[in-house]
Parts: structure tokens; C-alpha cells; sequence
């Protein structure tokens, strides 16, 4: 498979070159190899994980980006092969020029596949959500009459209301609210990723224009995905009910496996993660004019109980 991003997110890892291979060792025994001219991306998340130079030096003559990420699971820095990431610099420059009216049709895609999402996410766990389908039609280019705030004030009080009856979204907020920002930390972890593999630069972004903020694209990008998250909470908060809604290690393990719910895709079901990946290599396209149209998911493959939706 060519252009493959690889993702090493196992502890004490050591990679290394190896005839044309990247080798993947812990504790020195070989764990397994990774052909260079199937990758298109390198992302190390892995505890302890170590890179060897020979690898990162021919990782770059072969334009393979390289992603280290912190403790936190965000990029920490990014190893750009000085020839470029299969044209990085033409893809940023490109991305630079998306007319604004681009940029508001790609908006109007996001929104209408977040709200569709919300609208599938409730569906999911048997709650109505014709209105929101309905609403998710109407999006026009830009978004111009904020159906997205409109959907979230419909979305809300359905998706947490049985677990929480008195549920308000607050980004400072303890409980549910804790649980639901640390799974959005993860997916924008996943989303940060996929982006600078990619090629694209995080902080061109679509329609979000935050001061300070260097990983605006990801804020765009997440957004389709964002419903999941809820859902798992919801999953999370009906089997614990009347327990403490402390944000322990077993409850963070559990919501960073979001990025591996696997999603209904062009080519089949696919995790959440390659969702991203796909979702960021079909917006470098677009950039690119070898495409208009974002590659998006079509709803939940399995919800928590199992069961095809």
C-alpha cells in the first residue's frame, strides 16, 4: 500500500533502517517491518520510542515526514525532508491560495457532515434526529445561517439529557464536561497528525480564526468526527451511573480509543484515525485542484452495543 502513514504507538520501540526496511524492535528482538516506499508518513507516539539517525536521514531523502509527538500525544515537532514531502512546499503553497469561496464550499462540507454526524450519533443509541437530518440538507456555502449552533442547541440536551438531565456544555466544566474535552484532545491529536503528514500547514485554516492558536486547520477538520466522541461518553456515563465522574486512567484509555471506532468510508469501514488521514489527503488534493470534493465518513460502522447502524 503506497503512501501509507504509519503510526508507531507502541512503548519502547526502537526503529531503525534496514535493507530498504524500517525495522520496528523492543528489548532487541524484531517486532516487524515497514517497506519505505509504502509509507508517506512517519508519526512516533510510542512511550520511549527511539528513531535512529540512519533512518531519519534516509526517511527524508525518500520526502517521508517524520512526527515526533509529546506526552500529551501532539505533534511536538515535525522532521520535514528539505526536498520537500512529495511536493510539501507546492501543497502549502497552494493551500495558501484557496479563495474564499473555496474555503466557504469546503465549510459548508464540514458542517453538513458534523451535523449528519450528530444526527447519526443519536440515531445510534435510539434517540430522534429526523430534524437534525433535515437541517444537515440545508447547510449553505459558508454556513451563513449558523445551522451549526442551531443543530448543537437541538443536539445537546438529546445526547447527554439521559444521563445528565441538567447536562450544559461548558469548556471549563468538571465531569461529563472533563471527559468530553480530554476526547476531543485525542481527536485532535489524531487530526493534528494527519494533517502535517499530509503536507498540509496546520495553521491555514478553513473557517476557524483563533488568535494564538498554531493547529487551526485541525479545529476545521475534527469537527465531523466530534459526535463520536459524544456518543462514547454517553456509552461511558449510562454504565456508570451513580458512580464518581473522576477522569481516571481506565476512563482516558477508553476515550483515546475513539481514534480506532471505525467509521463507514468510500472503500469500506475504516477507523477514526485513517478516516483523518484520508479526510487531510483528500483537502491537500483539493488544494492541489486534482479534486473538489473532501473525502468524508458516512456514519458509525458498529455502535457500543454491536449493533451495524
Amino acid at each position: 500500500m503506497q503512501n501509507r502513514i504509519v503510526e508507531v504507538a507502541t512503548d519502547g520501540v526502537h526503529l531503525s533502517l534496514f535493507r530498504g526496511f524500517m525495522k520496528l524492535a523492543r528489548d532487541g528482538e524484531e517486532i516487524g517491518r515497514v517497506a519505505l516506499p509504502d509509507m508517506g508518513g512517519l508519526v512516533v507516539r510510542g512511550y520511549g520510542a527511539s528513531v535512529s539517525l540512519n533512518l531519519l536521514a534516509r526517511l527524508a531523502r525518500e520526502n517521508i515526514p517524520t512526527i515526533m509527538c509529546g506526552p500529551d500525544q501532539l505533534p511536538a515537532c515535525v522532521v520535514w525532508p528539505i526536498a520537500g514531502h512529495h511536493g510539501q512546499g507546492h501543497i502549502i503553497d497552494a493551500q495558501s491560495q484557496l479563495s474564499r469561496p473555496q474555503r466557504k464550499r469546503l465549510w459548508q462540507s464540514l458542517v453538513k457532515a458534523k451535523i449528519t454526524a450528530q444526527a447519526q450519533a443519536l440515531e445510534a443509541d435510539g434517540e430522534h434526529s429526523s430534524d437534525l437530518f433535515e437541517l444537515a440538507g440545508k447547510v449553505r456555502s459558508g454556513d451563513p445561517d449558523n445551522l451549526e449552533a442551531r443543530a448543537a442547541r437541538l443536539y445537546w440536551p438529546r445526547m447527554m439529557g439521559a444521563v445528565d438531565p441538567g447536562f450544559t456544555r461548558d469548556l471549563g466544566g468538571e465531569g461529563l464536561n472533563a471527559w468530553l474535552n480530554y476526547g476531543y484532545a485525542v481527536l485532535r491529536a489524531g487530526a493534528a497528525r494527519a494533517i502535517l503528514a499530509a503536507g498540509l500547514h496546520p495553521s491555514l485554516s478553513i473557517h476557524h480564526d483563533s488568535r494564538g492558536e498554531a493547529l487551526r486547520l485541525t479545529s476545521d477538520l475534527m469537527e465531523p468526527f466530534r459526535p463520536w466522541v459524544d456518543l462514547t461518553v454517553r456509552t461511558m456515563a449510562r454504565r456508570e451511573l451513580g458512580s464518581p465522574l473522576e477522569l481516571d486512567r481506565a476512563r482516558k484509555s477508553e476515550l483515546v480509543r475513539v481514534l480506532s471506532l471505525d467509521l463507514i468510508g468510500p472503500n469500506g469501514a475504516s477507523p477514526v484515525q485513517t478516516c483523518l488521514d484520508r479526510l487531510s489527503q483528500s483537502l491537500a488534493r483539493v488544494c492541489l485542484g486534482e479534486t473538489s470534493k473532501l473525502e468524508l465518513p458516512k456514519g458509525l460502522a458498529l455502535n457500543a452495543g454491536g449493533m451495524a447502524v
